[in-house]
């Protein structure tokens, strides 16, 4: 099979940017990876733009990618909107691996831009609303609170402000682990602040505020046992890659040692399974599926960036892709297992809730981070002796599960 290579990545801040409009967001995402790469925009032969929100946010409905980019000036080749919920960035890198491995291209574009935080706070937390099947929203809701009853929330952990309703859905699935393992809302918070240290050496990260697990603990609450800092905050942003085969690699006379090869780009669905069946989890058998494909095993991983919506989203993800046993997710990041310099570093860009979560934008952010690890590009977070790097990000809502899950592999070369 043809090897697929990273050769340039870019990616804007993430946070909140009223004043910069998409078309920017991608223009200087592309153009800060056409830079890493060497290259001109007339090498790209083809793009997949991710993104999931301008619909709704700005009634742009179609041809979001052509307009974007011809707006920068590329134009003249096949363009193709992507949008997968919060998994849509990867499921672009995704696309643009199949098309070289198919043959069609040698030089392709992954772009995910997104524009989520509004005056408009109604606008702004309704963009979320779709990302389930809207026809049984309210069934769906009371189904994935029963995976919470049993541990009964203290007075005055819910806040009176508008948040989003996956952040209910994620205090449901915390609540779940903590009747079924013993997980602890500490443990919860280790991550959080491992993950908030961590972005303090991230420039584009869109806060970079240490936190102790304390202070975690004591901040504002969301809903019980998320607070403020576990959570990911909204945010806009822009990030992109440029993959190409071996010819294209020769043809523009790239640097190989800085490309980077992709060992396995996988895309799962869920299915119906029982709350106890965790092995069967949609990450689970998509980081099976990868694993397989990449002929590694999760304790040759060196790096990881998984989706980490809240600091209870990385407790499950370490665990669906074998980084820990199932359950012990909790104590794994209590015991600092996870930090850089720890047994695996998770997050070390800082995670979504830290680096933010632009959601079309996201998972090409966490490849960007990946990149740079597996490069040895990453400054003061770099993880020493990097060689293995795996990126997880998952999309939307069905069943008891995330829709999409879709698992990339990296590789130094």
């Amino acid at each position: 099979m043809e090897t697929v290579y990273i050769v340039g990545v870019g990616m804007t801040p993430f946070g909140r940017m009223l004043d910069i409009d998409i078309k920017t967001l991608t223009r200087q995402a592309v153009t800060a990876a056409l830079a890493d790469a060497g290259i001109e925009p007339s090498a790209i032969e083809a793009a997949f733009f991710a993104n999931a929100a301008q619909g709704h946010m700005e009634k742009q409905h179609m041809v979001r990618g052509e307009i974007a980019l011809r707006a920068m000036g590329l134009s003249g080749i096949p363009v193709v909107n992507v949008e997968n919920a919060c998994a849509s960035g990867a499921t672009a890198v995704n696309l643009a691996v199949t098309q070289i491995k198919a043959g069609e291209h040698d030089v392709v574009l992954a772009i995910g831009a997104e524009k989520l935080f509004s005056r408009d706070r109604a606008l702004m937390f309704g963009s979320f609303d779709g990302a389930w099947d809207v026809a049984e929203s309210e069934r769906i809701r009371a189904r994935l609170m029963e995976l919470g009853e049993g541990v009964d929330p203290p007075g005055g952990t819910t806040s009176d402000k508008p948040y989003s309703v996956f952040m209910d859905v994620y205090a449901a699935f915390s609540r779940f682990h903590m009747k079924t393992f013993g997980t602890t809302q500490r443990q919860i918070a280790a991550v959080s602040a491992k993950n908030h240290q961590h972005s303090v050496h991230n420039p584009l990260s869109q806060f970079r505020e240490a936190y102790t697990v304390d202070e975690v603990l004591a901040a504002p609450p969301i809903t019980y046992p998320l607070t403020l800092p576990m959570c990911s905050p909204i945010s806009d942003g822009a990030a992109a890659a440029i993959l190409m085969s071996e010819a294209g690699l020769k043809r523009y006379g790239i640097d190989k040692s800085r490309a980077v090869k992709i060992l396995a780009s996988v895309i799962q669905t869920g299915s119906d399974r029982e709350p106890s069946q965790v092995d069967r989890h949609i990450t689970a058998l998509a980081g099976r599926r990868a694993y397989e494909k990449a002929g590694i095993g999760p304790e040759d991983v060196s790096v990881a960036e998984v989706h980490d919506a809240t600091a209870m989203g990385e407790i499950i993800q370490i665990e669906n892709l074998g980084f820990c046993p199932f359950g012990e997710g909790g104590p794994t990041a209590e015991r600092g297992e996870t930090k850089i310099g720890g047994r695996i570093p998770v997050n070390p860009s800082g995670g979504l809730e830290s680096k933010g979560h632009p959601v079309g934008a996201t998972g090409i952010g966490q490849i960007h981070e990946l990149v740079s690890q597996l490069r040895g590009e990453a400054g003061p977070r770099q993880v020493d002796g990097a060689r293995i790097a795996v990126a997880e990000n998952g999309g939307g809502l069905q069943g008891i599960e995330e829709a999409v899950a879709c698992i990339t592999i990296l590789g130094k070369s």
